[in-house]
């Protein structure tokens, strides 16, 4: 079963990495969509600490980025909120 939302969110980082320049920010944007494309296809969907998690490191990406990049990672963390609220508990 794959989580559309989280899978979407994958798959703005991805877009979002190929919109930087620093391979260090770079690097961190495609370690964060290979997390959530695995939470996207696990078992078990991710709890709300997990999610926060996520929700909290894209947010200091899009602050550290500009233009393209800024708002697909703005996209990504959209798509965590919107099945973060798909989920049970908090």
């Amino acid at each position: 079963m794959v989580r559309q939302e989280l899978q979407e969110a994958s798959d703005e980082l991805r877009k979002a990495g190929e919109a930087v320049d620093a391979s260090d920010v770079r690097e961190r944007i495609h370690d964060q969509s290979d997390q959530i494309a695995e939470l996207a296809t696990r078992a078990s969907g991710p709890d709300h600490g997990r999610l926060d998690r996520h929700m909290n490191t894209l947010s200091e990406l899009a602050d550290q980025l500009d233009g393209d990049a800024a708002e697909h990672v703005r996209q990504a963390r959209d798509h965590l909120r919107a099945y973060r609220e798909t989920v049970d508990g908090v």
